[in-house]
């Protein structure tokens, strides 16, 4: 069966183009042309993946994906004009997966697209596992972190960088090799993106976000999840 993708985007030739583009790689999909129906029609009928261009009419794409991230882990490729660093990690805050700027390739996005769904399909296969590290414990099958039994909500790349980071619990990573494991493509950001996702977590994560102890800086390399055990 094939995957359902529903693409919003107000501008009709680039969402019909994006359409014919999927419906030739093999997807079914669906186009919608401003914000309230597309998260309209994502409740109603969930689509294997959305793609969502930031500036819809009614409702922008940052409040749909904030919304959507609120009551689950939809695959999520963002499309903007916006080019500047401080516009991807704003997305990427809000929970989007991935982030095209206009304009763009419809083959990278069919490659985006298939890549995202590849993710999804791998994280339904992957055995009842729990990772843990101290008081961290992490659920790859269900998307559930929790410490000391505290649930804990991430968006799905600070997820993909924590799920990295506690299978190898005192292994040092760098910036690159966690950038690398969030983004692919070759997206032109820069390791920025990286420290964003760390203070986020670290916000959810520790009990003193300033003074961490389980989401450890090595300083001049990168970063490391710590076994150490707390209390909350």
């Amino acid at each position: 069966m094939s995957a359902y993708v529903l693409v919003a985007e107000d501008d009709e030739k680039q969402a019909e183009l994006i359409r014919r583009y999927l419906v030739h790689a093999g997807y079914a999909v669906t186009v919608v042309h401003d914000g309230p129906t597309a998260l309209d029609m994502a409740a109603h009928r969930p689509p294997d993946l959305l793609v969502l261009d930031w500036m819809l009419p009614g409702l922008d794409g940052l409040e749909i994906c904030r919304r959507i991230r609120a009551t689950g882990d939809m695959p999520l490729l963002m499309l903007t004009a916006r080019s500047t660093e401080d516009d991807l990690l704003l997305g990427l805050d809000m929970g989007a997966d991935d982030y095209m700027t206009k304009p763009f390739r419809p083959r990278e996005l069919v490659a985006r697209v298939r890549t995202l769904l590849r993710r999804t399909r791998q994280r339904e296969r992957t055995a009842d596992v729990l990772l843990e590290a101290g008081p961290l414990t992490v659920a790859p099958d269900r998307h559930e972190v929790s410490v000391n039994g505290r649930p804990v909500n991430c968006t799905p790349s600070e997820f993909r960088l924590l799920s990295t980071l506690v299978a190898a619990p005192e292994r040092v990573f760098t910036r690159a090799q966690l950038l690398h494991c969030i983004a692919d493509h070759g997206r032109a950001v820069t390791e920025r993106t990286v420290d964003m996702h760390v203070v986020n977590l670290r916000k959810k994560i520790e009990i003193s976000p300033r003074r961490p102890e389980l989401l450890l800086t090595v300083h001049g390399v990168g970063y490391k999840l710590s076994r150490g055990r707390r209390d909350v």
